[in-house]
């Protein structure tokens, strides 16, 4: 009794020792910043991940108990009720909250780590994997502090459920029946996009089961339970159904059910449509097309949004093992170290799961890798106690071998700690201008603006957007894309139009939640719904005759801002792939001409720009490789002492292709084509030119201007 004693309380100094050591990592950007002012709002540090801003939102309108209908606020969401419960109970201010719950909640996954560790009866092993993984690159990215999303328990989940399983089938004792079933449900509550993953540990189970231990009721036990707690119902429904079977399977005289109750389960999981998430997910990041077809009567095509992102690219493999290990030799050790992990206990096969998707990031880009780190973790943890188990039996010297491998492990991912200084997702100037907006606008309003500052806007301005982090599919990214890189008449007019039908959409679906199914009205995307509605068969032709004068308004319910941040410049070619093609066919059209030089130098005669081209000062010209070409007008921006926009304009050749813009204050140049000149964008941002009877100046300053919709 006294040696399992002993091991307990090891265990809990252990994961002690590793929670506090991740706290503290977490806290070097902290320490950074904390003299950075521009980084701060409301006296405290912002988060730096733009998602959060999503779930930020549902926790203060669940903590207000003000959520307007159809404001896509995600009150219902388990991140945004865990967050207003804790800013209910703690003495903490609500920004604070944010910025601190990656810090804490993220170091939990040291617990799973040294209790699987522990299962396995080597302590040790657990620990040094425990200081890995809470701090390897990609693990680190995502739950540093202030980066307030799911994958602060998004892994820490799945270890405990990985911990469970092994427990499981390592003791047969009935609990881990029920603790395995909750962990599915918690993560489920979680992260709903967690059906992959629990499938996937479903799979493993029952191959292990069927090879190495068939004859074992408990395994078809727990393969039901299991089953039970991933059927695609409501959430208090499985777990009343898996607290029942659970009783069941207590008592000894309903063992002969056991088989038809994993029966019934599989059944249920189908029926229920169980495995289309799963098919979604993998459509969504393997089974990647840069052109999506509509589903809708007219077959329209639209760009796919998985191409624009980065963290579902594909990625080096020394970036890939860096990113998982800290370096391509503790991967290659971990990679080691986990083979003879498998070898030595057979439990560990039911972390293939996290590995696999982990190793999803060669295909399905970075963002994956983050699910290999705690595993690969305890391989290269394994590889250092195994391989000092090897070397000498001296406690002295073992501890020693111990401490030294272990901080060359870790060295490579402290020193990425130390030099990973991102920014916060706005600055303080910037919120400033939301916040302003906020007492300007109503909650029914709408702000036009890219799907990367929507959760922000929503939060800051508490306001409505068309796009945002979670809603960014082609189809809808289409009509910002084309408000953006028009002309601000044709923009006007389609941005009354989609806020309108979009809050047309919404009326329809409610009333067909009360329709039977006979009833229902058919509801398509809002570019067909518009082109059917004014008479057109092709959509191409409906964008057409926006540039007319012979389109009647649907009738105003509501104000629109748009929200025109500088930070844009970077991504306006981007956001120009979206409505830059053909809506029938899904060809695309020609890229336009678009240049940001920022690191340029300066001769006496020019002015080099990069990318081979250059500025000549003398003559106006451009040089673009050999080729020397005429400009339209040379443009210079800059701010007078009352931070008023001003501008000289000196055209040059009114049939030349291309324009050069100077912001001086920016220390930017921009070389554009006439199109993308006389862009909403490039007009009303850059040079804050708006069409008076259009719009309305509300907000103008250097870093984003607001303007207020007329029509």
């Amino acid at each position: 009794m006294s040696s399992i004693t002993k091991e307990t309380k090891l265990t809990i100094f252990y994961i002690l020792v590793a929670f506090a050591f991740s706290v503290g990592v977490r806290m070097i950007w902290m320490y950074q910043f904390a003299d950075f002012e521009e980084f701060k709002y409301a006296g405290e540090l912002m988060i730096n991940t733009n998602d959060g801003y999503y779930y930020a939102e549902g926790a203060r309108d669940i903590l207000s108990g003000i959520s307007q209908e159809n404001s896509l606020s995600p009150i219902t969401s388990a991140p945004s009720k865990l967050t207003a419960f804790f800013a209910a109970i703690l003495p903490f201010s609500f920004e604070s909250i944010l910025l601190y719950m990656p810090v804490f909640l993220s170091s939990l996954i040291v617990i799973p780590v040294i209790l699987i560790a522990k299962g396995l009866k080597n302590l040790e092993m657990g620990f040094i994997a425990a200081l890995l993984a809470s701090m390897a690159w990609s693990y680190y990215n995502r739950t540093m502090i202030g980066y307030y999303d799911t994958d602060m328990l998004n892994i820490v989940l799945p270890m405990f459920l990985l911990w469970s399983i092994i427990w499981a089938i390592n003791t047969n004792e009935e609990k881990y029946l029920l603790i395995t079933a909750l962990d599915i449900l918690v993560y489920r509550w979680w992260y709903p996009q967690s059906y992959s993953l629990e499938f996937s540990f479903f799979g493993l189970i029952l191959f292990y089961t069927l090879v190495f231990d068939r004859k074992n009721l408990y395994n078809y036990k727990l393969l039901a339970i299991m089953m039970l707690a991933m059927i695609n119902l409501d959430g208090f429904a499985r777990l009343g159904a898996v607290l029942a079977v659970f009783y069941i399977f207590k008592q000894t005289k309903y063992q002969k059910f056991t088989y038809a109750i994993l029966a019934l389960s599989v059944v249920a999981f189908f029926v229920t449509g169980g495995f289309h998430p799963i098919w979604s997910q993998l459509k969504g990041y393997v089974f990647q097309d840069a052109i999506i077809a509509g589903n809708d009567g007219l077959g329209l095509h639209f760009f796919s949004v998985m191409q624009t992102v980065r963290e579902a690219g594909q990625i080096p493999f020394e970036v890939f093992a860096q990113r998982i290990s800290g370096h391509v030799i503790t991967f290659m050790v971990s990679v080691l170290g986990f083979l003879y992990l498998v070898y030595k206990h057979k439990v560990m096969l039911f972390s293939l799961p996290l590995i696999g998707l982990g190793f999803l990031a060669s295909v399905g880009g970075l963002r994956f890798t983050i699910y290999a780190v705690p595993v690969l973790a305890l391989g290269g943890a394994f590889f250092i106690t195994e391989l000092t188990r090897f070397i000498t039996n001296k406690q002295s010297v073992k501890y020693f071998a111990y401490i030294m491998l272990t901080v060359a492990i870790l060295y490579p991912n402290y020193k990425h700690i130390e030099e990973y200084k991102v920014p916060t997702v706005f600055n303080a100037e910037e919120v400033k201008i939301l916040d302003n907006l906020s007492k300007i606008a109503s909650r029914e309003d709408y702000v036009v603006a890219w799907w990367d500052y929507g959760y922000p806007i929503r939060y800051y301005a508490d306001v409505k957007t068309l796009i945002d982090g979670g809603k960014h599919e082609g189809s809808v990214n289409f009509a910002v894309s084309f408000m953006l890189t028009n002309p601000q008449d044709v923009a006007a007019k389609m941005a009354r139009l989609d806020v309108e039908f979009t809050e047309k959409a919404f009326e329809i679906q409610k009333a067909n939640e009360e329709r039977n199914e006979s009833e229902k009205i058919p509801l398509s995307l809002n570019i067909e719904e518009m082109t059917k509605k004014y008479g057109f068969s092709d959509a191409n032709d409906f964008l057409l005759s926006l540039q007319t004068d012979t389109l009647e308004m649907p009738k105003k319910t509501r104000d629109i801002y748009f929200y025109l941040p500088f930070r844009m410049l970077e991504i306006y070619p981007t956001v120009t792939m979206f409505s830059n093609l053909n809506l029938m066919n899904g060809e695309k059209g020609t890229p336009p001409f678009y240049l940001v030089s920022r690191n340029f130098q300066e001769s006496q005669e020019n002015i080099y720009l990069g990318s081979d081209i250059a500025f000549n000062k003398v003559d106006k010209t451009l040089t673009i490789g050999a080729q020397k070409i005429a400009v339209r007008r040379f443009v210079l921006t800059y701010y007078d002492n009352m931070m008023q926009l001003q501008k000289n304009v000196h055209t040059l050749n009114v049939t030349a292709p291309l324009s050069v813009i100077y912001l001086s204050a920016y220390q930017t140049f921009l070389v554009v084509d006439e199109q993308t000149y006389n862009s909403l964008y490039v007009q009303m941002m850059v040079l804050e030119e708006c069409e008076t009877s259009l719009f309305e100046k509300v907000v103008m300053s250097p870093h984003a201007k607001v303007y207020k919709l007329k029509i």
